[in-house]
């Protein structure tokens, strides 16, 4: 599967797609352009995919898996605790779509902030 690039302010990141409906359909989307919320150790931001939920979509994510959240149209990156976490887990705010795999350690992104600019793109 191809691997894109998320651009957040100074962090590049890098992360493979999954053979799934939502990362094609984001895909097809690239490049998106967008603007960082933070929600805990989740970064989260607006796309214009429009996707279902899937089968084995799932709110406990492992660190690294970049999800997909159907409701809010948004990609996102959860990195550790959120508000509603228990324990060590990463719990994000609703079932997700899994549809790539971060290659960075996705805690890099606790220095990214509300409003940051992001990019996401195909890498060539």
């Amino acid at each position: 599967m191809p691997r894109i690039r998320i651009i957040l302010d100074n962090i590049i990141m890098t992360a493979e797609l999954r053979d799934t409906p939502t990362a094609k359909a984001i895909l097809d989307a690239l490049p998106i352009h967008s603007n960082a919320h933070t929600w805990g150790e989740e970064v989260y931001f607006e796309t214009p995919v429009s996707v279902p939920l899937e089968a084995d979509a799932k709110d406990v994510i492992d660190p690294g898996e970049i999800a997909f959240w159907v409701e809010g149209r948004c990609i996102a990156i959860g990195f550790g605790r959120t508000p509603i976490s228990q324990a060590d887990e990463i719990r994000l705010a609703a079932r997700t779509n899994i549809w790539a795999d971060a290659i960075e350690d996705v805690r890099q992104l606790t220095a990214v902030h509300a409003g940051a600019k992001i990019v996401v793109e195909l890498m060539q």
